[in-house]
């Protein structure tokens, strides 16, 4: 992306929080107590749309007040965040959501109270900051510690060097934090699909056995719940390159949950739903019906525990698991009290996933969805 573009887009995130500065500094100056209007991000003010197939925030607001005991600290710690963020913006320089805690942490005045105590009171801050003003915590110059891997018949400019991600060998390219289009753009691919994969294990015996050169995908990794670099990269993928995406997991409770967060996004981070999450995601990962199916011996299974059954009847009542499908699949995986590994498929031979398990189901077009 030109530099112009990328001076754009930050000069549009400063702007928003001097816009938020300025509506409070207006509120102080008419003799009033100032506040701030955060989005509530709790289940209460979530919903599942049916139509864009996206969990979505609602319209609910919390007034956080300044002159208030129990809402104080919290508006202090808004703006202390703001601020380092537009500072960071400014200088044209970015930096992880834990070296924003030490430098937004400091003893108040003459007092024994700091800003904040650990990383848990800051975290959200960023959180509420983003939703606040509308933008991506990466578009506030943040970054968390990489995490994931990628390779495939693709060529990619990250931070303006121009990488090909077929010649990544074994470790593949690591995936940043910040995968805006100010930050990496695609070039030259050859890919028919995006096979998203739960554990970097796995992925490495997909990378091993050239699996992306031979069927023309890009494999990618997010060492278990992907990450939001990850997140955001396949869905910029899937919208901006048009390639499907595929979701290999685990079938266990665990692994259901990654996918549905891959489709319609989290609850957690429903505001960024649309920034984020793949509607049209396919599941491959292990069916609750593949021990028959593909002859997985009894002895690598693992018993379902009371923590996974919980959770498997939970997820029966998510509007998202409502179709048919879905509610046969968990309710078989709770009726069996089984639960499977990818790694289970070794049993069958190293590799029988990338020869013969992976390749039925896609030409069978033996998916979820």
């Amino acid at each position: 992306m030109p530099a112009k573009a990328k001076d754009a887009i930050s000069k549009q995130t400063a702007a928003k929080i001097e816009k938020l500065a300025e509506s409070v500094l207006k509120t102080v100056k008419g003799g009033k107590n100032p506040f701030l209007d955060i989005p509530v991000r709790s289940l209460a003010n979530v919903s599942f749309s049916e139509k864009k197939r996206l969990i979505e925030l609602g319209n609910q607001k919390q007034k956080r007040y300044f002159f208030n005991v129990s809402m104080a600290k919290r508006f202090m710690q808004t703006f202390l965040v703001s601020e380092a963020c537009k500072e960071l913006i400014d200088a044209g320089k970015t930096t992880s959501i834990r070296d924003l805690y030490y430098i937004t942490k400091h003893t108040i005045g003459d007092t024994k109270q700091n800003t904040f105590e650990d990383q848990d009171e800051s975290d959200p801050i960023i959180e509420d900051l983003e939703v606040t003003v509308d933008a991506l915590r990466e578009e506030l110059h943040l970054f968390a510690d990489p995490k994931g891997a990628m390779v495939g018949p693709v060529t990619v400019v990250d931070s303006g060097d121009t990488i090909d991600l077929r010649r990544m060998g074994s470790g593949g390219w690591s995936v940043p934090s910040i995968v805006e289009e100010n930050i990496v753009q695609f070039r030259k691919h050859e890919a028919k699909y995006i096979l998203l994969i739960e554990k970097g294990a796995v992925w490495k015996r997909f990378n091993e056995d050239k699996f992306w050169q031979r069927d023309k995908c890009i494999i990618v990794h997010g060492g278990g719940q992907p990450p939001r670099g990850v997140r955001r990269l396949v869905q910029r993928m899937h919208k901006d390159l048009k390639l499907p995406v595929y979701v290999l997991v685990d079938n266990d409770p665990w692994g259901f949950y990654i996918y549905s967060v891959v489709k319609q996004g989290s609850i957690n981070l429903a505001f960024e739903s649309m920034r984020m999450a793949v509607p049209d995601a396919r599941f491959v990962g292990l069916s609750s019906f593949d021990k028959d199916k593909y002859q997985i011996p009894n002895n690598v299974a693992i018993k379902m525990n009371d923590g996974d059954n919980t959770r498997a009847k939970q997820m029966l009542a998510y509007p998202w698991f409502k179709n048919a499908r879905w509610q046969r699949e968990i309710q078989e995986m709770v009726r069996s009290g089984q639960k499977f590994e990818l790694e289970a498929l070794s049993r069958r031979g190293i590799s029988f996933i990338t020869e013969e398990y992976l390749p039925k189901k896609l030409k069978d077009k033996d998916w979820l969805e």
